[in-house]
């Protein structure tokens, strides 16, 4: 296609129809598998999948790229283009879609047998409007655009997608996603200053600038009424735990019955990334409500082998707790608060604690929290919009206090009697 036809592309009216989908396999070696518009599973696709894998990405790392990489071949498969015959054209064209047309709105599979136009029911469901900030947390729900985030990182996945092809021969001879003008003549970090972190010079022309936010962290009111709300002791140990050791909502379902060890007051999780084992302090309630979990668990029939896993569904069949349904678990409990935190929150909260507290050294956080610098932390120490309100709220009332105040008198120099000094200058009846 040339130049001139994708300038006169109508994008508008373009709409991404379901076509193909991801499978997941269960397989270790083949964990997921993109199914294309023909029902056919794609080979480009596999042969990229397994170098990621070799690389040592997760399976969660596997199963995002593939949602992207999903996304453009259907929005190729809408212009009848192969994949191998795509240019910067459509990549640009690509881009500018995501950046301007409407999420694709998807319906739950078990609100499709029931009247779309309904509305949701049940006591305490109060949902803010998309984009809009949430009246008790200030975090913006998802808007009907796609965030910044999710175009930087398609665009970064569809680019590293392409550059696998290159460098093994099999795709096309340029990369239709390509890097920035500024970027691309010289060595990336070229003149790098050892002292300094190294920088990413090698930005995609199409990749848009992505705010860096503030981690926020949850009131230790709003927490607690959140832990007040839960139903059953496994949700409040979870908590009492994420919120005690700030490890990650997926690594503490990684744990075993041999990894909890109440006596060292540690329990033992499998890290993100690095996939190494890290023996963690927790607190001591959240061992309490760990152990109120287990024995209800256990007389209901739940296993309690030692390399047993520690989470588990609260019905039958007794299955091992995912992070979708943990992930659940919070949404439905702060749906009668009408707040919007995600699981990661309880991360941040964790490490502002931590950080608070003027005994915990900086580099114990780090090595609880598995930073691989230290500093990382320092996002952490940067105070959030309410406690900056706070403090200049106390300001002006401070101020307030001191222009309402009456002058004092000075005081007279050493040696000098005070009564003396007011009955010279006429203060002695005042």
């Amino acid at each position: 296609m040339s130049e001139n036809e994708g300038a006169e592309r109508d994008l508008s009216a373009l709409e991404l129809p379901q076509w193909g989908r991801l499978r997941e396999t269960g397989d270790p070696w083949d964990p997921y598998q993109l199914i294309d518009k023909d029902g056919k599973v794609c080979a480009e696709a596999q042969a990229f999948f397994k170098d990621l894998q070799a690389a040592g990405r997760e399976d969660t790392t596997l199963r995002s790229y593939a949602l992207d990489l999903l996304r453009w071949l259907r929005f190729l498969w809408v212009l009848d283009i192969r994949w191998d015959q795509a240019t910067s054209v459509e990549a640009r064209d690509f881009m500018r879609w995501m950046l301007l047309a409407d999420k694709p709105v998807r319906v739950h599979w078990r609100l499709q047998l029931r009247s779309q136009t309904a509305a949701p029911q049940g006591p305490g469901v109060l949902r803010s409007a998309p984009g809009t900030p949430n009246p008790v947390t200030g975090k913006s729900s998802p808007g009907v655009k796609y965030a910044a985030t999710t175009r930087a990182h398609c665009e970064t996945v569809v680019r590293t997608f392409y550059d696998f092809h290159l460098s093994e021969g099999t795709g096309p001879i340029i990369n239709p996603f390509p890097l920035d003008r500024s970027r691309r003549a010289g060595r990336a970090n070229a003149h790098h200053n050892p002292m300094d972190r190294f920088k990413h010079e090698r930005t995609g022309r199409y990749r848009p600038k992505v705010p860096k936010r503030v981690p926020r962290r949850i009131p230790d009111e709003m927490f607690n009424a959140i832990f007040a709300a839960l139903k059953y002791n496994r949700d409040r140990a979870m908590l009492a735990f994420w919120v005690s050791t700030g490890v990650r909502a997926e690594e503490l379902l990684t744990s075993t019955n041999r990894d909890a060890l109440p006596g060292e007051q540690v329990i033992g999780v499998i890290r993100k990334g690095t996939r190494d084992y890290q023996r963690v302090p927790a607190s001591p309630d959240a061992f309490v409500w760990l152990r109120l979990a287990q024995e209800e668990a256990w007389r209901c029939g739940v296993p309690r082998e030692r390399n047993a896993p520690l989470w588990w569904t609260l019905r039958r069949p007794w299955r091992p707790l995912e992070y979708p349904a943990a992930r659940a678990m919070f949404i439905r409990v702060q749906e009668l608060l009408g707040s919007n935190w995600s699981l990661h929150d309880l991360r941040h909260t964790a490490t502002y604690r931590m950080t608070s507290d003027p005994l915990v050294r900086l580099t114990d956080v780090q090595w609880v929290l598995a930073h691989k610098q230290l500093t990382t932390l320092q996002i952490y120490l940067t105070p959030d919009s309410d406690e900056i309100v706070g403090h200049m709220m106390a300001h002006h009332a401070r101020q307030e206090m001191k222009a309402t105040e009456q002058p004092r008198p000075p005081l007279p120099a050493p040696g000098y009697d005070p009564v003396s000094m007011d009955v010279m200058f006429g203060r002695a009846g005042l």
